[in-house]
């Protein structure tokens, strides 16, 4: 009955935010109370709540702090270089921006911090989509792809569950799956070369002075200045009065400095801090170094980091409380998600819903299966990963998969490296908090990411399985 009331669970909660009729946070909240009461637990909802808010609050905290840390870095200019080399190379073309997406998602990925990723690339990449009326579920489901292959990195989180719940090195986990992991990053490069082909057809290919020149066009209309339009089309042919003609003429005077005017980061904010530039880049250098090293929790680092870089670049309280207030909305989005979910978990792992329908799974494998469990752990990683937290998955699922491949002789590290090929769609499970940091930033219903996302992320997966299966290394 628990194993039936989970699965019903989570689809109610996926088809409701899919079809708009609850916000994931009222969805995340109200869904695993009412299974909760369902369950013949209603008594202990407390108690399931406040586990799971326990669980969860150092990772509320690292993402408030993270937020405002990176956000004062964005502010204060320190990638704004990386914005202008992306946007040069992706100029007004849709498809070289959608590739852009996923070399920038991936590059940043590095850190191991899905959340960083997501609110420098969508800082960079969102006003030139905006600008462009690119479809924004391109970009989020781009970058979500590319961070959930890099998240197999060994600081990265996944990789090091495994290595800790089969008692093995995370370097032997990770190593030999680098050929399947690259594959899988190809594999998104190539995606988002024909998702923005489809974007380019949709849209055609505009030059750079074309975009700014409907841009001024449309500038000039609203505020009067062409007189004599009808108000539904500017006036492109006529006297020297021409709202078009001035704003060509102006594109052209601004021909030498294009980059500049659209870069997407206004390269004139009163935020900057040039001088400080080297100390911001230091101090940025210092905090991921500290927690690939893990000199400190996370959450402590970050909560430094901000504190310090919120002191040293706007020394004055005033700025600093409106650099805060600038970063509230994403901070509260963010931690609401967070502390919303932490229902959902609590109510899925207190009870037990999460142990029963692990063990079903597994049971239901037939036994002629044994001498391929290694297949079927890849396979298994993309549901089991999405539906549950790698906790969940790497220190409650994965122990008994490779307790059941050991009997057949399956090795635990064949066990390990099939356990990481799901990651691609776990980067959009509604138990991930980095994903509401995504569609937050981007404003894009979370529904609508996961109806785009979910058939490409699996897709994904399944080219990581097979090229792991090409290599030997499954």
């Amino acid at each position: 009955m628990l194993t039936i009331l989970g699965f019903a669970m989570i689809a109610t909660f996926l088809v409701l935010i899919m079809l708009k009729k609850m916000s994931p946070i009222a969805a995340l909240v109200l869904i695993p109370a009412l299974f909760c009461v369902f369950v013949g637990k209603g008594a202990k909802l407390g108690d399931y709540v406040i586990d799971g808010v326990t669980s969860l609050a150092p990772t509320a905290a690292m993402l408030m702090f993270a937020i405002v840390y990176f956000g004062v870095m964005i502010d204060v200019g320190l990638f704004d270089p990386i914005v202008r080399g992306i946007l040069k190379f992706c100029k007004a073309d849709p498809l070289r921006i959608v590739v852009g997406t996923a070399l920038l998602a991936a590059i940043v990925s590095l850190d191991g911090d899905g959340s960083t990723t997501f609110m420098i690339t969508v800082s960079a990449m969102y006003p030139l989509y905006k600008r462009l009326k690119m479809s924004l579920v391109v970009m989020t489901g781009v970058a979500a792809m590319a961070n959930g292959v890099m998240n197999t990195l060994p600081w990265g989180g996944p990789t090091a569950r495994a290595a800790t719940a089969l008692k093995l090195d995370a370097s032997d986990i990770f190593v030999p799956m680098i050929p399947a992991l690259a594959v899988g990053l190809l594999f998104v490069i190539a995606l988002s070369y024909v998702l923005g082909r489809r974007e380019r057809a949709r849209l055609g290919t505009l030059t750079l002075d074309e975009v700014l020149v409907e841009e001024k066009e449309t500038e000039t209309v609203l505020v009067g200045a062409g007189g004599s339009g009808d108000g539904k089309n500017p006036v492109r042919k006529g006297g020297s009065g021409s709202g078009s003609d001035a704003a060509a003429a102006a594109a052209q005077d601004d021909e030498d400095d294009e980059d500049d005017d659209f870069q997407g980061l206004d390269p004139h904010r009163a935020t900057l801090r040039p001088k400080l530039y080297w100390f911001n880049a230091l101090l940025t250098v210092t905090l991921l170094t500290s927690m690939i090293m893990e000199w400190l929790p996370i959450p402590v680092l970050f909560l430094l980091g901000a504190a310090l870089a919120l002191s040293v670049n706007f020394p004055h309280i005033p700025d600093q409380k409106a650099r805060l207030a600038a970063h509230a909305d994403n901070v509260l989005n963010v931690s609401g998600m967070v502390f919303a979910a932490a229902v959902f978990t609590g109510v899925l792992q207190g009870t037990g819903m999460v142990d029963h329908m692990a063990t079903w799974m597994v049971d239901v494998i037939p036994a002629g299966m044994g001498p391929h469990m290694a297949l079927v752990t890849g396979v298994l990683s993309l549901p089991l990963t999405y539906f549950m937290s790698n906790d969940g998955f790497y220190f409650g699922v994965l122990p008994v998969l490779a307790e059941a491949g050991a009997a057949h002789g399956v090795s635990p590290l064949e066990m390990a490296r099939a356990s990481l090929v799901g990651q691609p769609l776990h980067m959009s499970s509604p138990l991930v908090p980095a994903v509401y940091v995504l569609v937050g930033m981007a404003k894009v219903e979370f529904g609508d990411h996961t109806r785009f996302v979910v058939k490409w992320a699996a897709l994904t997966c399944l080219a990581i399985l097979g090229a792991g299966i090409l290599f030997g290394i499954i």
